[in-house]
């Protein structure tokens, strides 16, 4: 009988990252910064759209990070190829980087969902603990979302330093928690063991309590969302 092996055990297998980003620059500096960082590999370096869809389907990466604009359109690329990729392979985890503080971009690459997603501002990924972080968080499926994109949408209600959670009922508390996952109505009265009917109440109060106004509900949705990452990410969002 053969004895026991010790350290046999394989490592696991590095995360497979996908970069784009129109300036060669900025792409191979964070290819550079990514190269060297345990447990990840840079499988393709890409500088507009249509490279990246390549990539993504010869490669196949666990993470794409590319920048928001990008050749052909120069307009939100990076949050197209994010959208596809939720219908497509919907397992690989994407990080968007920006230098724009604006929070519709946030908006729309969460619009589908914020599992396994990332918005950060180019000025504030200053060294490689911050990207690859983000990298391996939506590599689990988490999110991360740039707390100055944040502050757009919750600065104004969150004055003095009070949470703008802190009128929601336990209930409601956890029944955001679960559409900042992702899921929606039916999932979640099934997961609480509640009628639709009950959560869409909890969920239409929820929105009222945090002003969110008239807009369509996905919209509503995705703020929420963001709000609630914003309290998470403080350490203030208490648990049911």
């Amino acid at each position: 009988m053969l004895p026991p092996s010790h350290g046999s055990e394989a490592s696991p297998a590095p995360l497979r990252v996908a970069i784009a980003d129109d300036s060669c620059l900025v792409r191979e500096a964070m290819a550079a910064m990514l190269h060297d960082a345990p447990g990840l590999e840079v499988v393709a370096v890409c500088e507009d759209r249509d490279d990246l869809l390549r990539a993504i389907a010869l490669e196949r990466p666990d993470v794409v990070v590319t920048d928001v604009r990008m050749p052909p359109d120069w307009s939100d690329e990076g949050i197209q190829v994010a959208m596809e990729l939720r219908r497509t392979n919907p397992e690989t985890g994407v990080v968007v980087l920006s230098q724009y503080a604006d929070a519709r971009y946030a908006l729309d690459l969460l619009e589908l969902g914020s599992d396994a997603r990332a918005y950060l501002l180019k000025d504030r990924v200053h060294d490689r603990g911050e990207i690859t972080h983000a990298v391996q968080a939506v590599a689990r499926g988490d999110s991360v979302i740039d707390a100055k994109v944040v502050e757009l949408l919750v600065n104004a209600r969150s004055g003095a330093g009070a949470s703008p959670l802190a009128d929601l009922s336990p209930r409601e508390r956890q029944i955001l928690a679960e559409i900042a996952t992702g899921k929606g109505n039916a999932a979640i009265a099934t997961g609480l063991v509640v009628s639709k009917r009950s959560v869409e109440k909890h969920i239409h109060a929820i929105f009222s309590k945090l002003e969110l106004g008239d807009d369509e509900d996905v919209s509503r949705r995705v703020k929420a969302t963001l709000i609630f990452l914003a309290e998470a990410s403080s350490g203030r969002v208490r648990r049911a």
